[in-house]
């Protein structure tokens, strides 16, 4: 068996954030591994013994996706849509959107100040925020470039993956 990729787990913590699953466990042979939902004063950051370990698992045989949700009904005729569709002004615009679940941070630390403000100009690899997902702190990077225009995230709020954080003008 292959080792099991950084994807894959991703995709099981989402799993167990989505769903409010206090814990997820797949085996298989030798192979085992657990994810648990913990709250804040049982969550321990991982020793880099544990991250080390984690790297080394084999492949975890695949899973089967999320159903996808009901489907909702269309607005009757003569109800204004709840998806009004975008003025051509923001179609223009493009976002950083979350990596990961977790707790969105403006911010390194609560005395520093902001990585980004309205108005400021983006370059791919910089860091934008800070996501703080299972006690680690992860800074995000821009895969984009432009002009900060709106940002969609309160400080400290929490975020889902692929929500979209900032939006920016790429011109």
């Amino acid at each position: 068996m292959s080792r099991m990729d950084f994807s894959q787990i991703q995709e099981l913590i989402r799993m167990v954030s989505k769903y409010k699953l206090s814990e997820i466990r797949l085996e298989e042979g030798d192979f085992k591994l657990v994810v648990r939902h913990q709250s804040g004063q049982e969550a321990a950051a991982p020793t880099a013994a544990q991250t080390l370990a984690a790297q080394n698992l084999p492949q975890a045989p695949a899973f089967a996706p999320a159903p996808p949700p009901p489907p909702v009904a269309p607005p009757k005729a003569g109800t204004p849509s709840a998806a009004a569709p975008a003025s051509d002004e923001s179609a223009r615009y493009v976002a950083i959107k979350s990596p990961m679940v977790g707790t969105f941070y403006r911010s390194s630390s609560p005395d520093k100040p902001p990585f980004l403000k309205v108005g400021d100009a983006v370059q791919k690899g910089q860091t934008v925020c800070v996501i703080e997902a299972m006690k680690l702190f992860n800074e995000i990077e821009s895969e984009l470039q432009g002009k900060v225009v709106k940002i969609l995230v309160d400080d400290t709020s929490p975020v889902e993956y692929d929500q979209p954080l900032f939006l920016l003008d790429p011109a």
